[in-house]
């Protein structure tokens, strides 16, 4: 089976809590992944962020808001009690402890309280797929950079040549390609022959160069067009090169650079937009959020 959502993992953890002693997130994910009769390929599947699994993310997250409606009692990192209140609610247990279960208790009332939203409505935390609230803000990170890189794509499109030309340049030279602006400018666009745009290096010291083909277009590359680009190469006797477009390639094209020497990379819109977007070529920053967590070290040495 899947790994359910977070709030379903609030009454077995709750349950497993029941004989009073202190326990470990370790051995409550040991307990539940085994009562829950979780594969090896749930239990290894992550979060977006692919910083922690998506099992173990959840299940913190249930813990957390157990502790927070005074369930609960979070001890030293990591580890957690269950408390009278946790108690009394097992001796009458619900079918299912969620968000709304937990909302009868003034604990969580009063945490909930620093989420009101502007319409004066509480937000719930996570996503209709029941995602934790760091698994929503992830995939919600991931739509809006997705929705960006359309948009982003679409102008790229709309310019004209030499925007485009002026593009590649400055999106190479962000990700550490070339010497300076002037240096990688004159590479790039220059030379138009034999099937090859141009030649930057791929260090600033020059120790290597990268060949390049760069093609405004809207369709689909086939592997024709790559196979020109790198019978040039070839002609130059040249071991890396870079095809970018503003459009996609074919399935051919994609197959045949996988086993082709020199070594070829295709870059395709989709692609190109999401490198400007990491590279901070064409997009601003609107907002930051700042995540935090508990500094445990900082409360230990006390």
């Amino acid at each position: 089976m899947a790994v359910p959502d977070f709030q379903s993992f609030m009454l077995p953890l709750l349950r497993f809590a029941a004989d009073g002693q202190e326990h470990s997130l370790a051995q409550a994910r040991e307990h539940l992944a085994s009562d829950l009769e979780l594969s090896v390929s749930d239990l290894e599947e992550v979060i977006p962020s692919g910083r922690q699994t998506r099992f173990y993310n959840r299940l913190t997250w249930a813990k957390l808001y157990l502790a927070h409606a005074g369930l609960l009692l979070a001890l030293r990192r990591g580890h957690f009690q269950i408390t009278d209140h946790g108690r009394g609610v097992l001796q009458a247990p619900p079918s299912r402890i969620d968000i709304k279960y937990l909302e009868q208790f003034t604990e969580f009332a009063e945490f909930r309280k620093a989420k009101v939203a502007p319409d004066g409505k509480t937000p719930t935390p996570g996503g209709d797929g029941g995602e934790s609230p760091e698994e929503a803000l992830e995939v919600a990170h991931a739509q809006m950079t997705a929705s960006l890189a359309t948009e982003v794509l679409e102008r790229v499109k709309a310019g004209a040549p030499a925007f485009f030309e002026r593009l590649v340049v400055e999106l190479l030279l962000k990700m550490g390609y070339g010497g300076s602006r002037t240096d990688a400018g004159q590479a790039v666009g220059k030379s138009g022959d034999e099937g090859i745009d141009g030649v930057i290096s791929e260090d600033r010291l020059g120790l290597d160069v990268v060949y390049l083909q760069a093609k405004k277009w809207d369709g689909t590359v086939g592997r024709p067009e790559i196979q020109k680009f790198v019978g040039a190469l070839h002609g130059r006797q040249a071991k890396k090169g870079v095809f970018i477009t503003t459009g996609s390639y074919s399935a051919e094209a994609l197959a045949y650079v996988e086993h082709i020497d020199p070594k070829v990379v295709l870059i395709d819109g989709r692609r190109l937009a999401e490198l400007m977007i990491d590279f901070e070529v064409g997009v601003a920053t609107a907002r930051t959020y700042h995540v935090k967590r508990v500094d445990s070290d900082y409360f230990d040495e006390g």
